[in-house]
């Protein structure tokens, strides 16, 4: 999805891609082929010819051997391994967030059961427990109320495997979303905040801007994420996700009014701003360009009072396209984005934005549409 940003701009892409196959194989001409873990082909793609400007990411799950291996030859790595480390270690993030006084669940590494059952004890009972590294999508993520329930964890960290930690079950009222971008330089853009909703774990549906957001709420969500990107010196497209308290909620915190948490840091173009392709000025893949590149960036306002991005998860169909007819016959302002993958149950296959002045009926095109997508043939709203 970057690549059409790129080549308006006149960038060229050189994109380390796991097979000739993949989403950004069928998209990009110099794809060649290797993982992250392999640091030489991370050096060859960077080294080229020509020698990269830049080496970005499009997830976080990036061996520091291979960024030091990329700095060393005199290549930035944007964002910065400082910075990355914080998407990819849960407890070093919520360790900086804290430092930070950004506001935050409740929480504490668990070495053991025994630390577990008295965080639980002092939590009401329930409370979610995560893996330090590896988690995504609602993996490495359980709601517990015994440390029987993660049992097998407790296992495989003692032979090496991931730690854990375990926070509060904030009882929110929807999960929010800021999505924005900061260059070396340091200038900043700020998206309108979102609402994203979450089906077993994995983002459904995204709603933007947020509705009902009170605006003492957006600003201090707003404020949260800048001082995030700006404390841990952040590059690029940079994701804040929240959970939103009601008042009484923010309250009974320790008699604190903050109304925002902050859950989990992506540090790269992410679902909640997939919106942005059709529905703002400037999408997060050009602004992501922009940033890492430290060139000037882009106008983040919305086109329309409402889009709405629906998420394509899994499908019936063996090929998506097979549904366009129907899909574009029934709404020609639908947007329609397929990521080329080979259909799996609850794979994200694509999404589709829709943008328009009604929010109810901007959100029912947009289900309609993904609904079709899945091959849900009687899709109504």
């Amino acid at each position: 999805m970057m690549a059409p940003a790129a080549t308006a701009l006149g960038v060229d892409l050189r994109v380390l891609v796991e097979g000739p196959t993949t989403s950004a194989a069928q998209v990009v001409r110099d794809a060649p082929v290797g993982t992250p873990a392999e640091a030489d082909a991370v050096l060859d793609l960077v080294q080229g010819p020509p020698v990269a400007d830049v080496l970005t990411f499009e997830h976080e799950h990036i061996p520091a051997a291979t960024i030091a291996a990329v700095e060393a030859v005199g290549v930035p790595v944007r964002p910065g391994p400082g910075a990355l480390l914080h998407a990819q270690d849960k407890r070093a993030m919520r360790e900086s967030l804290e430092a930070l006084g950004a506001p935050c669940p409740r929480w504490a590494p668990v070495p053991d059961a025994r630390a577990l059952e008295e965080f639980l004890a002092a939590s009401g009972g329930e409370a979610v427990v995560k893996t330090v590294r590896g988690g995504y999508d609602g993996k490495g993520v359980r709601v517990v109320r015994g440390a029987d329930e993660v049992a097998d964890w407790f296992a495989a960290a003692a032979d090496g495997g991931p730690a854990l930690l375990v926070e509060e079950k904030v009882p929110f009222v929807r999960e929010l979303a800021v999505l924005l971008a900061r260059r070396p330089s340091g200038e900043v853009r700020v998206w309108p905040v979102v609402e994203t909703v979450q089906v077993g774990g994995v983002c459904a549906e995204v709603l933007a801007p947020a509705p009902g957001l009170d605006p003492e709420v957006g600003r201090e969500a707003v404020a949260a994420a800048v001082a995030v990107a700006e404390g841990l010196d952040v590059t690029g497209v940079l994701a804040v996700e929240m959970f939103e308290l009601a008042p009484a909620a923010a309250t009974a915190r320790d008699g604190a009014s903050g109304r925002v948490l902050v859950n989990e840091l992506a540090m790269r173009p992410h679902n909640s701003g997939h919106w942005t392709i059709d529905g703002a000025v400037t999408s997060q893949f050009e602004q992501h360009l922009r940033a890492v590149l430290d060139l000037p960036l882009g106008e983040t306002t919305a086109r329309t009072p409402w889009s709405v991005m629906a998420n394509v998860l899994g499908s019936s169909l063996d090929r998506l396209t097979d549904a366009l007819p129907a899909v574009l016959a029934a709404d020609p302002g639908a947007k329609v984005h397929l990521y080329g993958k080979e259909v799996r149950p609850g794979r994200k296959l694509g999404h589709v934005t829709v943008s328009g002045d009604d929010l109810p009926a901007v959100r029912g095109r947009a289900a309609r549409a993904a609904a079709l997508l899945r091959g849900e043939q009687s899709a109504t709203a």
